[in-house]
């Protein structure tokens, strides 16, 4: 759990401004890095952990600024998004607007804290709306737990599909957008491409790997595909060694306890 998203954004890490227009690639190198993909994802998961039960989402909001405030000083050159690089530095606690996609990428947390679609998709808004309070920025937090949360749950690839038509019209192949897709912060814009790529697979690498095919923002692209498929496919002993021995010693106990706490008996899946 939250390990797809990590994995996903270290392998896209490398080709985010150095786009690539095919699935053979090398998925790490010398040159990959957690990127503010992870950071906030995983302050997303401390602001989750902090509440044995969320009744009281404007708490969680409250919660979740004071959180990623912390992340934020703490992982100064993440490489964040100009306008929520702002935000952060100066302190700022009032959303601004955004439908960038840093809301999809940081999301994925909800999914498997929720124990009902209705109270992850709660959660997702909430989760978008201290910085990212756009219809289109709440949109795709909502469709990226959404999809994550109908994943892990059990859900066919069919009835995924269903779901984010609701909210996106993907009237594309990944072959037919490939030559002309290019770099694209906007939730709109990167979230229906993600889900295209996690549609196209067969396994939850050919999943990161059709996501950093087609170019455009590699890191937060593979990032929302790999949470979604991860809880599709589920993730090798591998792959989560080595999306977690790219993080410092504090992510890496972020993510182990999330992942003791949030699935079932304690078990260690995902």
């Amino acid at each position: 759990m939250m390990l797809g998203a990590i994995y996903g954004d270290i392998v896209g890490s490398v080709y985010e401004f150095n786009n690539i227009k095919t699935k053979d690639f090398e998925l790490f190198s010398a040159r990959s890095e957690f990127t503010d993909d992870t950071v906030m994802t995983l302050a997303v998961a401390d602001a989750l952990m902090q509440f044995e039960k969320i009744a009281d989402y404007d708490a969680f909001k409250k919660t979740l600024v004071k959180t990623v405030h912390r992340y934020g000083k703490k992982y100064p050159h993440a490489g964040y998004g100009g306008r929520f690089g702002l935000w952060l530095m100066r302190g700022d606690t009032e959303p601004y607007g955004s439908y960038g996609n840093g809301s999809a990428m940081r999301v994925s947390p909800v999914a498997w804290y929720a124990s009902s679609l209705d109270e992850a998709l709660a959660l997702a808004k909430a989760s978008a709306e201290i910085t990212h309070n756009h219809p289109e920025g709440i949109k795709g937090a909502i469709v990226t737990a959404g999809a994550t949360y109908l994943a892990r749950t059990g859900a066919t690839m069919v009835e995924i599909r269903l779901f984010v038509a609701k909210y996106y019209k993907i009237d594309f192949m990944l072959d037919d957008i490939r030559p002309t897709y290019k770099f694209n912060e906007t939730c709109q814009h990167t979230v229906p491409q993600a889900m295209q790529a996690f549609f196209e697979s067969v396994s939850f690498e050919d999943a990161i790997r059709n996501a950093n095919s087609i170019g455009g923002d590699s890191d937060t692209l593979a990032a929302i595909t790999g949470a979604v498929a991860e809880a599709y496919y589920g993730m090798t002993e591998k792959e989560k060694e080595k999306a977690t021995s790219y993080l410092d010693a504090p992510l890496r106990e972020v993510v182990r306890m999330f992942r003791k706490r949030y699935t079932p008996s304690g078990q260690l899946v995902g």
